[in-house]
């Protein structure tokens, strides 16, 4: 797996129909997270405040995916699974034909925020 720079450089070298959704997430997540640092740590994009990363993003064969702090999914159960998104502990995942909301995904990165204490 390729080492990035930047979330540019990771937008960038993902397969094509991804890009424009992974733009989306980061315009979004920045929004939300507006004194967060971008940040790449475990070879994905995140947003960092102090040395606590609060919300990240990546690009999968078949799918994106967010990843929050598990307090924050279980605050928005009831929205995701409305919306059949499918949600882990910590991440929601969607293909690029059912992306997330543009407005939870700033609710999910402020709960996020909350949870994590910073």
């Amino acid at each position: 797996m390729p080492k990035f720079e930047s979330h540019e450089a990771y937008i960038a070298a993902a397969p094509e129909p991804f890009r424009e959704l992974l733009g989306n997430q980061r315009t979004q997540l920045s929004a939300a997270l507006p004194d967060a640092d971008e940040v790449i740590k475990y070879d994905m994009p995140g947003f960092q405040i102090g040395t606590t990363i609060v919300a990240g993003y990546a690009a999968f064969s078949k799918q994106c995916g967010l990843y929050v702090d598990p307090g924050a999914i279980a605050a928005h159960t009831d929205e995701l699974a409305e919306l059949k998104l499918k949600a882990t502990k910590t991440g929601v995942t969607f293909p690029v034909k059912k992306p997330i909301p543009e407005a939870l995904i700033r609710r999910l990165a402020v709960a996020s925020r909350s949870q994590k204490g910073v």
